[in-house]
């Protein structure tokens, strides 16, 4: 039976436990199995190999993302290495001109010491995608709304470019996960996730996630996991599962929050630029409202030159100043200080990530008093 996003959320994957009745997944806290001989198994040998209950959750953001295969991780970052490790030296990659600041790290100071090299594109553009297309790139990498000015990628076009050229599409879909937004239906051949974020969506789990629709990628990345072995421990599978349950109910509330604040944020004065993709004089609006069911819960706004932005991160009181997102509790950070430190200030200026834009991850706290809580600490930064 084919069941719709809120009943996969809670009964996708893996569901329950035949052997007690259990309707959540064990978990198989154990780091190795008994063999019943030489070469003769249960399935499971090794837990970096495979694990009952992080095999549930791979099954489960699998189905999510209508992919066949899915990968768990010990983090995003792991998930992103292990992904960049498909490439080798003298390969390229095309990355969207502002994505996460851990990204831009890995690729900057470490895989290119392998002499995999990378070149940043407004891939919201699709002409320049096309245009820096080389026989070295071997794969596009986009994040869409990308981190952290929420610029839009048309993923379906950038896909058909792609696979014109042969080249790999790898998407980045933290911001909107899999209720919102399918990478895999727009053409895409890896989705990447900080599982970190909305999935797991109570700040209490580090993981990350790799989804794919073709059986020769995904053999390679099941053996690059294995070999790396950075992937999720069985009780943060379980937390994550748990976690994706209630996806649904938190990112429509979630959304609606942001909506709120944002069209608030529109009308105050307080804000010189909003980067939100669900206004309409959002340069991506229409083409998120094409390829996602919502604009996500993510804001950026350059506060106005009147204010103090050190001030206004003293000043907040409901809201708090921390790294990360998606989370129940809304989080502010300062990009250019925290989450995109490790992009070159050159870089950092010309893509639009100003020492004044403050990034706002909304959460499920009620609207009005988020509303009055940016409006006091605001104010209080004069």
């Amino acid at each position: 039976m084919s069941y719709k996003m809120n009943s996969l959320l809670i009964h996708g994957g893996i569901d329950g436990d035949e052997t007690t009745g259990a309707v959540n997944v064990p978990i198989y806290q154990t780091s190795t199995y008994k063999q019943d001989g030489l070469g003769e198994n249960r399935g499971w040998e090794y837990s970096r190999t495979g694990n009952p209950t992080r095999a549930a959750l791979e099954k489960l953001i699998a189905d999510l993302e209508k992919g066949q295969y899915g990968l768990a991780f010990a983090s995003g970052l792991a998930a992103i290495t292990t992904v960049l490790s498909l490439f080798k030296s003298g390969d390229k990659l095309i990355v969207s001109d502002n994505i996460y600041g851990g990204t831009f790290r890995i690729l900057d100071n470490v895989f290119k010491n392998f002499g995999i090299t990378y070149e940043i594109v407004d891939t919201s553009d699709t002409a320049a995608v096309e245009a820096a297309i080389s026989d070295e790139v071997k794969a596009v990498y986009v994040e869409s709304p990308a981190n952290p000015l929420l610029t839009v990628t048309d993923i379906a076009a950038v896909a058909e470019i792609s696979k014109k050229h042969g080249k790999l599409l790898i998407v980045d879909n933290t911001f909107m996960t899999p209720y919102l937004q399918r990478p895999i239906e727009l053409g895409a051949d890896i989705v990447i996730h900080s599982g970190t974020k909305y999935l797991g969506g109570h700040s209490d789990t580090i993981s990350g996630f790799v989804v794919v629709d073709d059986k020769e990628i995904a053999d390679r990345l099941y053996y690059l996991q294995n070999a790396i072995g950075g992937v999720l421990a069985p009780f943060d599978s379980f937390l994550m599962i748990r976690g994706i349950k209630t996806l649904g109910v938190r990112m429509d509330r979630h959304v609606q929050n942001a909506v709120k604040i944002a069209n608030w944020l529109k009308d105050s004065g307080y804000a010189k630029k909003i980067y939100f993709p669900g206004l309409e004089s959002n340069p991506g609006y229409e083409v998120q409202k094409k390829q996602a069911n919502g604009p996500g819960a993510m804001i950026s706004f350059v506060l106005d030159k009147k204010y103090d932005y050190r001030k206004f991160y003293k000043n907040i009181k409901l809201i708090t100043l921390a790294e990360s997102l998606g989370g129940v509790e809304s989080l502010v950070c300062h990009p250019a200080s925290m989450t995109h430190a490790a992009i070159p200030y050159e870089i950092r200026q010309e893509v639009g990530i100003v020492d004044e834009l403050i990034r706002f991850s909304v959460g499920i706290e009620d609207a009005d008093d988020l509303i009055e809580d940016l409006k006091q600490a605001i104010e209080a930064s004069k």
